[in-house]
């Protein structure tokens, strides 16, 4: 509940201590001044929002190459919003040479973070993790996702349900390579997921640690 002024000019002023992210505001007066007369005006002053956008017709990815030939996924963070009408689709894709790979999959409208330690010799169950989150994002309106990776430690978040997985044994070393591709899998892929369908639709604001994908692939 935020008081108002009590006088006919004075202005009340308050600053959420938390951002808000709505499609709608909604207010509902509680209680009228007993002293002046009814009537109530608001302003709401909004933040500054950079939007990034690109679109996939089902035939093409996005591919983001790192500087370094080789790098261990000791810590990724990567964020990306994304909206389409299709239920199956690939978002995002990591691999490396010896069958390791991260797969972001959109499957029959479910949201799925694939995890593939590759040529794992004990065959136990922490070689191959699967987790699926969310439903029906395939209703054309903006999806967020945050994908954290820190030693074995993952958090999935998609429209800010959160899973979090601890994994055992070799997961705090994932040998990937220095390329990262969004919207489908190149067709030189090595991990024989050739056959998964392309993305259709728009991404917003890719970032993967820190970095605009989107901006630097427009200014290079």
């Amino acid at each position: 509940a935020f008081s108002g002024n009590t006088n006919a000019d004075s202005v009340v002023y308050y600053k959420l201590q938390h951002s808000i992210k709505a499609r709608f505001l909604r207010f509902v007066p509680l209680d009228w001044n007993p002293n002046g007369r009814i009537g109530m005006r608001i302003e709401v002053y909004g933040c500054t929002y950079r939007s990034e956008v690109v679109g996939f017709d089902g035939r093409s990815c996005l591919i983001y190459r790192f500087n370094q030939k080789l790098m261990s996924a000791l810590k990724d963070v990567i964020s990306l919003k994304f909206k389409t009408m299709q239920s199956d689709g690939i978002l995002l894709h990591r691999e490396g040479q010896n069958g390791d790979h991260i797969t972001l999959e959109l499957t029959k409208g479910k949201l799925s973070l694939l995890i593939n330690l590759g040529d794992a010799k004990t065959h136990s169950s922490n070689a191959q993790i699967n987790i699926t989150l969310g439903s029906l994002l395939d209703d054309q309106h903006w999806h967020s996702v945050l994908i954290e990776h820190f030693n074995n430690q993952v958090n999935f978040t998609v429209d800010k349900h959160t899973h979090h997985f601890h994994a055992k044994g070799e997961f705090n070393y994932l040998d990937l390579d220095y390329e990262l591709s969004f919207g489908g899998i190149p067709v030189y892929g090595k991990s024989g997921m050739l056959s998964r369908k392309n993305f259709h639709g728009c991404f917003e604001n890719i970032y993967s640690n820190g970095v605009n994908i989107i901006d630097l692939a427009k200014s290079q």
